[in-house]
């Protein structure tokens, strides 16, 4: 993985996390930290919570030494990850476009579990498509779309990597009927949901409206695990102001189970690319 492929996002996270568990680990509050080093308690708070996006080398060994830290191994790579959450990735040229830590938690996702209920997953969408819905968004002006379009293009990359991040989509019929005024454009993205048939890391499902009322019908979600243990993993709720990150325990299996069950009610892998072929063929009829 190139370093524009690193996710800052996460090494920020993990950051916040390891820094979090040496000052509960020495008994002391931010505000006893903060009162300590005479620094502001915002300036800890947002260390620990993934908000420094620049993190300060010289910051980190002062913490480690007011917590008490001595294992120089321990300091030692925390320094270098503050180091790598510097680096930028290519989505920074986009920070217009991507709203909130979304991207770069995606980046570097193992597997995406994404349950869709309206739109088919930006993963798999096609450049007329994905165009058609950023206008239906009210974006008018050409050059915004555009540029929309490119930076969606650019995330599905990591479908296409050495070691391609897995993703299995749950997608609603109600989504894949909902036309967007061009028939060729339609068609285009079906056929691109069908061309994903051969692939081993990405599998796909329809959910049959015959399937009745189901747990998804509250809207869309995707879950996000990584490949370090340490990482936890995240539900992620879109919403139009940005999103809800969800990683307590408790609410990741509520949304596995949902997963599960939605993944139970929907056509199997080879019988969802089989409606798909079929609806394909009837508009081409």
């Amino acid at each position: 993985m190139s370093d524009g492929d690193r996710s800052p996002t996460l090494r920020l996270r993990r950051l916040g996390r390891e820094m979090r568990r040496l000052r509960d680990a020495a008994g002391m509050t931010i505000q006893q930290a903060a009162d300590e080093l005479e620094w502001s308690t915002s300036k800890i708070s947002r260390l620990e919570n993934g908000l420094t996006r620049r993190p300060d080398v010289h910051v980190i060994r002062v913490l480690c030494a007011a917590y008490g830290a001595e294992d120089e191994e321990l300091v030692h790579g925390l320094v270098t990850l503050a180091r790598e959450a510097r680096h930028p990735a290519w989505w920074t040229v986009y920070k217009d476009v991507f709203r909130g830590p979304y991207v770069g938690l995606e980046a570097e996702a193992a597997s995406i579990s994404s349950y869709q209920l309206g739109l088919i997953p930006g993963l798999l969408q096609t450049p007329d498509y994905a165009r058609a819905i950023t206008r239906a968004a009210s974006v008018r002006d050409s050059a915004e779309v555009e540029r929309r379009v490119a930076a969606r293009m650019e995330r599905q990359r990591i479908l296409e990597k050495d070691d391609p991040t897995r993703l299995w989509a749950v997608i609603d019929e109600a989504a894949l009927l909902r036309t967007v005024h061009q028939p060729q454009v339609h068609e285009r993205q079906l056929r691109r949901l069908i061309d994903t048939s051969p692939l081993s890391h990405v599998k796909l499902q329809v959910l049959p409206m015959s399937a009745g009322p189901h747990a998804g019908l509250a809207g869309q979600f995707v879950i996000l695990d990584f490949p370090d243990p340490t990482d936890r993993s995240i539900v992620y709720l879109e919403t139009p102001a940005d999103g809800l990150y969800l990683e307590e325990t408790g609410e990741l299996d509520r949304f596995r189970l949902m997963f599960r069950h939605l993944s139970d009610s929907a056509l199997s892998a080879d019988a969802s690319i089989a409606y798909l072929s079929n609806l394909v063929d009837r508009l081409e009829g």
